[in-house]
């Protein structure tokens, strides 16, 4: 952990090199979020226990244990349809057991997986990823939240949406009140110098897309850090996970 309170962790496997980072926020309360950074799986996640739920750090923990469980060797096929078989698994598994205490048990997730120059992305909820290449932020998720949908029905803007009294109401989740998980997916083709980023909505939320990819950028290890301390100088009072996966053609 540095000196400012962020747990952080960095590896390399092949052509990627990855880092996370991670903080409870501003606002004194316990860190919900988790985090997968395995390389050498070509497997990263980002899970952020639902606000407003009990017990969320446990359904955000379960998850990250569960996919860093994974064996080596899988191929790409076949690790896509465990993440996919263990996410619902999961679900199920806290959907019961909410079922039986009444009360929901339950996460955001957002998964990357990639092999070679090729990506596939996995997720529920609002927590997001984007691809820098060049100085081009690309959103590559789409949040499963009630804002999202007001803005896309014209209601309210993308601005407005940040600081929407509703703003933390998502509709979907590992463990959500419903009987399936579902679970949306893009795929894609990555380029030597791609940048990557998994993130909880205290990042995404605190900070605007032009800073995240002004942060993003430069030939450096300290990405994520950066983004987490800058949401930190904005006095973000969620929880705030990073996790930046590098890609150089060749390894």
């Amino acid at each position: 952990m540095s000196e400012n309170g962020i747990a952080q962790n960095t590896a390399r496997h092949g052509s990627f090199r990855s880092c996370a980072a991670t903080h409870a926020g501003t606002a004194n309360r316990m860190n919900e979020d988790a985090y997968v950074n395995r390389p050498d799986l070509g497997l990263w996640a980002v899970a952020d226990g639902a606000g407003g739920h009990a017990s969320g750090e446990i359904a955000s923990a379960e998850v990250a244990t569960i996919l860093q469980s994974i064996d080596p060797g899988l191929s790409a096929s076949e690790m896509l349809i465990e993440v996919r078989s263990r996410l619902e698994a999961t679900h199920a598994r806290l959907h019961t057991e909410a079922s039986r205490h009444g009360a929901m048990v339950a996460t955001t997730v957002v998964v990357l997986m990639a092999r070679d120059d090729h990506f596939a992305c996995l997720w529920a909820g609002d927590s997001r990823a984007y691809l820098l290449r060049g100085q081009a932020l690309t959103r590559i998720t789409r949040d499963h939240s009630l804002v999202q949908v007001l803005v896309e029905n014209g209601t309210i803007s993308e601005a407005e949406a940040a600081r929407h009294p509703q703003a933390n109401v998502i509709t979907r989740a590992v463990g959500a009140d419903i009987d399936l998980l579902e679970l949306d997916k893009r795929t894609g083709q990555l380029q030597a110098g791609d940048r990557l980023l998994l993130c909880s909505d205290g990042l995404s939320k605190t900070l605007p897309e032009e800073l995240l990819a002004e942060l993003l950028s430069g030939d450096d290890e300290t990405a994520a850090e950066r983004l987490v301390t800058a949401a930190l100088m904005a006095k973000v009072s969620d929880n705030v996970t990073v996790v930046t996966i590098d890609f150089g053609a060749g390894g």
